[in-house]
C-alpha cells in the first residue's frame, strides 16, 4: 500500500512526468528495499558534509528534471577520491540544464543486475531481471515474469540469464546472495502492484549484488500518460 508521502512525490512528480533520483530512492526506501547511503546535496558544502562522514570514494549523479539520461550528459562520476574532485564535481554539475542538486552517494560493490518494470497494456505488471550496468543495451540478457513475484519464482528467473554464472561465483569471485536477491525482487514487485496505476516503468539500475546486499544503485520511474 502506498503510503501518504509516496503519494505525495508522485502528485509533485506529474510536471516532469518522471520521478526525480532522490525521490525514487525516497520511495523505495520507504517501501523496505536497500538503497545506498546518500544524500541529495543542493550546495557544495552539503555534499562535502556529507562526504567528510561517508567517506572516499563516492558517486556524483547529477539531479535536474531536463536530464533524464544522466550517464549520455556526463552527468554520472564514480570513484570520487577527494574533496577537491568532489568540488569540482559539483561546479561542472551546475552548468547542466535544469540543475537541482546532486545525488552523493557511497560506492558499491557486486554484480551489476537490471531489475525492472513495465506496465504492459495487455499483461499488467511485468518484472524484469537479467544483466544490469551498461551491459543492459549490449547483451540484452534477462528473464522476464509476469507480477506479483513470488520467491520461488526468482530462481527460475536467474536460470534463464545466460550469464547466471556471474552471480554463482566466477572464477572465484564471490556468489550473489540468492536469498537476499529473490526478496529484493519480491519486495521491488509487490511495490510495482501498488505503483501500476501510476507508472509506465520503473528501471533499477545497477542493483549492485553481493555476498551480503542487493543495493539499488541508480533508479529511474517513469509516469504513465495519465499522471504526466
Amino acid at each position: 500500500m502506498l503510503t501518504d508521502e509516496m503519494k505525495a512525490i508522485l502528485e509533485k512528480s506529474k510536471g516532469t512526468g518522471w520521478v526525480l533520483e532522490p525521490d525514487a530512492m525516497k520511495i523505495l526506501s520507504i517501501a523496505g528495499l536497500d538503497v545506498p547511503e546518500y544524500i541529495h546535496a543542493t550546495s557544495v558544502g552539503e555534499a562535502e558534509t556529507f562526504a567528510s562522514k561517508a567517506g572516499y570514494p563516492l558517486v556524483a549523479k547529477v539531479v535536474s528534471p531536463d536530464i533524464l539520461h544522466k550517464s549520455d550528459v556526463g552527468g554520472v562520476v564514480v570513484g570520487i577520491s577527494s574533496d577537491k574532485q568532489l568540488r569540482e564535481t559539483y561546479k561542472g554539475f551546475r552548468e547542466m540544464k535544469g540543475f537541482a542538486g546532486a545525488v552523493i552517494e557511497e560506492m558499491l560493490s557486486g554484480v551489476e543486475l537490471i531489475v525492472g518494470a513495465k506496465i504492459d497494456s495487455q499483461f499488467g505488471p511485468v518484472i524484469v531481471v537479467g544483466i544490469g550496468g551498461v551491459g543492459v543495451e549490449i547483451y540484452k540478457d534477462t528473464a522476464i515474469r509476469m507480477a506479483p513475484i513470488k520467491k520461488e519464482h526468482v530462481p527460475s528467473m536467474v536460470a534463464d540469464i545466460k550469464a547466471r554464472k556471474l552471480l554463482e561465483g566466477f572464477r572465484g569471485s564471490e556468489p550473489v546472495d540468492m536469498e537476499r536477491l529473490s526478496s529484493m525482487v519480491v519486495a521491488f514487485s509487490k511495490l510495482v502492484m501498488d505503483l501500476a496505476p501510476f507508472v509506465e516503468s520503473i528501471d533499477l539500475n545497477p542493483v549492485m549484488c553481493s555476498g551480503s546486499r542487493c543495493v539499488i544503485a541508480d533508479a529511474r520511474m517513469i509516469l504513465n500518460n495519465a499522471q504526466g
